[in-house]
């Protein structure tokens, strides 16, 4: 297998829901293990959290998630986001229309100076998404 990139979110305790939502998005293969899937011993409120879980696209996307280890301490970051591009505009603007609902928009989607139509919003999870809408050249 190829070396690939991938976002690998974290959460505080709602990453079955969280991933579950992006299934709804994208579609695709969502398989998740929670800390007592494991074997061992969870920790205390941990048995049904997610310690890691990915879903698949037909597409190739590929989202990584689990709940935040017990000690470590969570930080929601601003230093990320998920962008998702293509020239599907039916498929970005659908992905869009799931992924800004319940949600913050920051640049709606549209048409910007360099051609594209690109929106940036924060779904209801608190994860920061861009959508790029690449238009055909000619």
């Amino acid at each position: 297998m190829a070396s690939r990139l991938n976002p690998y979110i974290s959460f505080t305790g709602d990453a079955k829901q969280a991933m579950e939502f992006y299934k709804g998005v994208f579609g695709g293969n969502l398989s998740m293990h929670t800390y007592g899937d494991f074997g061992s011993e969870a920790p205390p409120g941990y048995a049904d959290k997610v310690m890691h879980g990915m879903l698949e696209t037909d597409n190739g996307f590929t989202l990584m998630c689990s709940d935040n280890p017990p000690g470590m301490e969570y930080k929601p970051g601003n230093n990320f986001a998920v962008s998702v591009s293509g020239d599907d505009a039916d498929e970005l603007r659908a992905y869009w229309d799931k992924l800004s609902a319940g949600g913050n928009v920051s640049v709606p989607l549209e048409k910007q100076m360099w051609g594209d139509v690109f929106g940036m919003c924060t779904d209801k999870y608190g994860v920061a998404w861009m959508i790029n809408i690449s238009q055909a050249e000619g």
